[in-house]
């Protein structure tokens, strides 16, 4: 894949996933004429981890490594807010990025070529297992669908989005570009929050 695009970044507190959801609330003026042009032409925008910086205000530091994210879901409650649902796709690294006169930081991303498609090893089928009962408790309705406990990617990539953890640690795991290592950190931060 390796495509270069020039795309809105949306720095969060938040780290988005391929084929996770997001919930966002925009009321910022950058932030609502993106989501205007997002739905009009049917686009993607960036989401990246705050490096340095805050969501509101003025322009935040992103990460160089986010997420595309799609508009799938949106509603206007009231005039200059949008509530929407978003869907992550392909995970970018940030080559070149400016400032807008209106706050709205644009990217020049390249889109990173997705792991090729892995089979659950029997090793981690513990995992899958751990994650079907959150999504049982939490309900199916708040995970992307379709569900694939047997996908090593998938079940990665979910149970990082639940981790306890900081949004640095789950940026890392992000960043990781192999669904086995992914697996075994998850595996292994798991083991260490049973311990403390």
């Amino acid at each position: 894949m390796d495509a270069i695009l020039e795309i809105p970044i949306f720095p969060l507190g938040h780290v988005l996933y391929p084929a996770g959801r997001l919930g966002l609330r925009i009321f910022e003026p950058r932030y609502v004429e993106m989501t205007k042009a997002c739905i009009r032409d049917n686009a993607l925008f960036g989401v990246a981890l705050i490096r340095a910086g805050f969501e509101a205000g003025l322009p935040a530091i992103p990460c160089d490594i986010g997420c595309t994210a799609r508009i799938v879901e949106w509603e206007v409650p009231n005039p200059g807010l949008f509530t929407l649902m978003t869907r992550g796709e392909t995970v970018f690294r940030i080559l070149e990025r400016w400032t807008q006169a209106d706050g709205l930081i644009v990217g020049r991303v390249q889109l990173e070529d997705p792991p090729d498609p892995a089979p659950l090893p029997e090793r981690y089928e513990p995992l899958a297992k751990l994650l079907l009962r959150l999504i049982a408790e939490i309900g199916p309705e708040h995970f992307p669908k379709p569900h694939r406990p047997d996908d090593a990617a998938w079940v990665g990539n979910r149970l990082a989005e639940l981790l306890p953890v900081a949004p640095e640690r789950q940026q890392q795991l992000l960043e990781l570009n192999d669904p086995l290592v992914v697996l075994a950190e998850v595996e292994q931060l798991l083991k260490q929050l049973r311990e403390e």
